[in-house]
């Protein structure tokens, strides 16, 4: 092959190249703006009657995530009329003193038994105690290793959360399931847990854990990398004969305003 015709090779396949990156990029960049509205429909044992749950996790306030993209949010959880609204951690990453102002805006949440708030690992990078502080302030209840009866009396379930594994490595805010489950009332329990593997801590009393943390790998190669720490990275599965887990792919995104592969989501979760 002539040299002139090597180089017309080399930059066809330079300027194909080159195409396929930009491509990528901007399916990326739109995965990660555009918030998909997923319906999940999950079966639990002993539960009478049927309810909503609209999950939220991993908004990652601060940077790109703005006003704007919050009030959208808020709109479309509102639109949908749930029972409770979820946020399963990671809602900060950023200090409180430049995202108070943004929080304020989720006091627009609207559902029949309020919003609930469980902290994430990055809560623990910005003060954890003061944001969980100004999360209260805003009426949504923070469950600290504790719960809740969600719904009608004998027909409804009771909502429990854990502070994240986080708290093993900085010695405060540290889960305890057994505090999290003491004094329940009969009936099924659904557990909110920021990152997946906090399930391998959970022996029984749990019909349903609702995770974040992952954000389905956010791009494509890093779901492998994911997969070594976490045992489930994205969707509904059955993780025992009596639990299940969903593991939200995040409202928001973190680091580059890019997503590949794992869009991001707002999770209706119908409970029957």
């Amino acid at each position: 092959m002539s040299q002139t015709r090597r180089g017309f090779f080399k930059k066809s396949l330079d300027i194909s190249s080159l195409a396929v990156a930009s491509t990528l990029s901007v399916k990326a960049i739109y995965e990660a703006t555009f918030v998909e509205h997923e319906i999940v429909n999950i079966k639990i044992k002993n539960l009478d009657k049927a309810y909503t749950i609209v999950q939220l996790s991993d908004i990652h306030i601060g940077g790109l995530i703005d006003a704007a993209f919050i009030e959208k949010i808020i709109n479309r959880v509102n639109a949908m009329n749930a029972d409770i609204v979820v946020i399963t951690g990671d809602l900060v990453d950023i200090k409180l003193e430049k995202a108070n102002a943004i929080l304020d805006l989720f006091k627009g949440l609207a559902s029949e038994y309020g919003t609930f708030f469980i902290i994430g690992n990055h809560e623990y990078f910005h003060g954890a105690y003061e944001i969980m502080q100004k999360v209260k302030s805003l009426g949504i209840r923070v469950l600290e290793n504790e719960n809740i009866y969600i719904g009608e009396d004998g027909r409804g379930f009771n909502l429990a959360g854990v502070y994240d594994v986080m708290g093993y490595r900085t010695k405060t805010f540290i889960p305890d399931l057994n505090k999290a489950l003491k004094d329940k009332k009969e009936g099924p329990t659904v557990l909110l847990a920021h990152q997946p593997r906090y399930i391998e801590e959970v022996t029984s009393g749990v019909d349903l854990m609702l995770s974040g943390h992952t954000h389905g790998g956010q791009i494509y190669p890093f779901r492998f990398l994911v997969k070594i720490v976490q045992p489930y990275i994205s969707g509904l599965h059955q993780h025992n004969k009596e639990l299940q887990i969903y593991v939200n792919k995040g409202t928001g995104f973190w680091g580059p305003p890019m997503r590949l592969g794992a869009s991001a989501e707002i999770t209706e979760i119908r409970l029957s």
